[in-house]
């Protein structure tokens, strides 16, 4: 238990505590060890002498073992809280083989642009005022409603608009990518 007396101290107050929690460092990570993962407890630690920094209180403390035990606990307590506040326990270790890295090899960018290159061309197929509403709509972020305005057509006519711009672009792009495929399949068979 804590007892604080009420004269002043002659060493200088919360200094003091800090300079007793650095000689009382070995023991708080013993005292951690056995009560929070073996990873935390350096932590921890630096988490009771940063609260004793703060706090520096003014009046004498009588029993400084008591009470950086008694800040531990409290830490403990607070940790305890913050971990199942947050769901620490359900969190993993960031690992390559689960986060792998998205390699931007000269080959996947010249496929990524070759696709632009179809997407585009695909594009360029539709009518003028098709192109124009899937463009607005797809690419500008504008509402139907927005675009039936700008362009003096119903709400129903870009809706139009957008699925025939759709399904014209997802058949081409289909149709090419089973091409690209089949060409794949050909290249491999030995001739």
């Amino acid at each position: 238990m804590m007892r604080i007396g009420r004269a002043a101290t002659p060493s200088g107050g919360g200094q003091a505590l800090v300079e007793m929690g650095a000689r009382f460092t070995p023991a708080l990570r013993a005292f951690f060890s056995r009560r929070a993962s073996i990873n935390d407890v350096e932590d921890l630690v630096q988490e009771v002498l940063l609260r004793i920094q703060k706090r520096q209180p003014e009046a004498v403390v009588n029993n400084v073992e008591g009470y950086l035990f008694e800040v531990a606990a409290n830490v403990l307590i607070d940790r305890g809280r913050a971990d199942r506040t947050r769901c620490r326990s359900a969190h993993c270790e960031f690992q390559e083989i689960h986060h792998p890295v998205d390699e931007m090899s000269p080959e996947r960018v010249l496929q990524a642009r070759e696709q632009m290159a179809r997407a585009l061309a695909a594009l360029n197929e539709l009518p003028e005022r098709t192109r124009r509403v899937f463009v607005l709509v797809r690419f500008e972020e504008m509402s139907y409603k927005l675009v039936a305005q700008r362009l003096g057509v119903s709400v129903s006519a870009v809706e139009k608009h957008v699925m025939k711009a759709l399904r014209h672009l997802n058949a081409r792009l289909r149709d090419q990518n089973d091409a690209d495929h089949a060409g794949q399949q050909d290249t491999r068979r030995p001739g």
